[in-house]
């Protein structure tokens, strides 16, 4: 089976759960990414994604993250609350950071407002500032380091 369908419309993973929320509202506060040394990204335009059960995203729009140290993957991923992501890993020097960010330039129709925005992974930068304040580094299923804390 390549393909799973609830009525006319493509599920991916498994289906969805209605006590799993996925809100996403604007923010205007200052979002700052730092990874190997370097600036990554700088916004007052986020869009802050909130999910039952996972740490806070910050999506960030595409122009004001740099996108000269970004590479795109083979690395694709599915979520049935989202749709398909796809990532970039950053080139930094001579270091690849291996997929730290991912986009949606498709998702589903229930979760629009992320279309190609870009999300790092504050499990794999350095810091994530939110108004100066860096945010809790907190490990995940996608922690490269599963003990970080």
């Amino acid at each position: 089976m390549d393909q799973w369908f609830e009525e006319d419309e493509e599920v991916f993973v498994h289906a969805r759960d209605p006590y799993h929320r996925v809100d996403v509202v604007d923010s205007r506060r200052a979002v700052w990414v730092v990874a190997g040394g370097e600036d990554l990204a700088t916004s007052t335009a986020t869009r802050v994604l909130f999910e039952t059960g996972l740490p806070v995203r910050y999506y960030i729009p595409r122009n004001d993250v740099r996108m000269d140290v970004m590479e795109p993957s083979d690395t694709r991923t599915q979520c049935p609350y989202k749709g398909t992501a796809e990532y970039f890993s950053a080139r930094l020097g001579g270091e690849i950071l291996e997929d730290i960010v991912w986009t949606y330039p498709n998702p589903i129709a229930e979760c629009p407002r992320i279309a190609n925005y870009i999300c790092f992974f504050n499990e794999r930068v350095e810091d994530i500032y939110v108004d100066g304040t860096a945010i809790e580094q907190v490990a995940s299923p996608w922690s490269q380091n599963p003990d970080q804390s």
